[in-house]
């Protein structure tokens, strides 16, 4: 079964309609939260995160005439599940290596890093760290299309799309029109995901 797709008892917990309001309903939110758009970027963070910066950029020049500053961030090195010692191999897959994109200076903004689920928060603190070599922006702020809780670290979104309340055996899945050529949320089992 292909990671992404959806097991045949996955209940689905946003379709397509959902998440356009709901996204509509969080670059409203950047709007009103940021009175200067100009000094501010979104940064989606590989993969899906990407995609959901994309369309809040458009959403937020279709509402107030200002295009973002739009960026793309790989975490892969600064995940602390990804591990490669004394020329051994992982004990589990790692994650593909992705482009970073920051064509902007990062002083004086206010960057939104753009992420498609909040679980342990581990991501975003790797995003944090790859954020900070770049530079130092004024401000940080998240925004998740949904957070599934069981937080590790402590960190909280500023824009959340949905509050998924999950059991830590059950996994969000997001599929983008992008990438998975289907807008929908899906909960499944980790059993049913056949995933370890």
């Amino acid at each position: 079964m292909h990671r992404h797709a959806v097991a045949p008892d996955g209940r689905v917990l946003l379709d397509g309609e959902a998440i356009e309001r709901t996204l509509s309903r969080m670059a409203h939110e950047i709007i009103e939260r940021n009175e200067d758009l100009e000094a501010v970027a979104l940064v989606g963070i590989h993969t899906r995160g990407v995609p959901l910066a994309q369309r809040l950029r458009r959403l937020v020049s279709d509402r107030a005439g200002v295009e973002l500053a739009l960026g793309q961030l790989d975490i892969t090195f600064h995940r602390d599940d990804v591990h490669i010692r004394d020329g051994r191999s992982p004990r589990r897959a790692q994650p593909i290596v992705h482009d970073t994109k920051l064509d902007f200076e990062l002083e004086g903004r206010t960057v939104i890093l753009v992420d498609d689920v909040l679980y342990t928060g581990r991501t975003v603190r790797a995003a944090i760290d790859a954020l900070l070599e770049y530079g130092r922006p004024a401000r940080v702020q998240l925004a998740v299309l949904a957070d599934r809780g069981h937080r590790e670290l402590p960190i909280r979104p500023d824009y959340v799309g949905k509050n998924l309340p999950t059991a830590r055996e059950e996994r969000v899945q997001v599929q983008l029109l992008e990438i998975d050529e289907v807008d929908r949320v899906v909960l499944v089992a980790e059993a049913e995901e056949g995933l370890a």
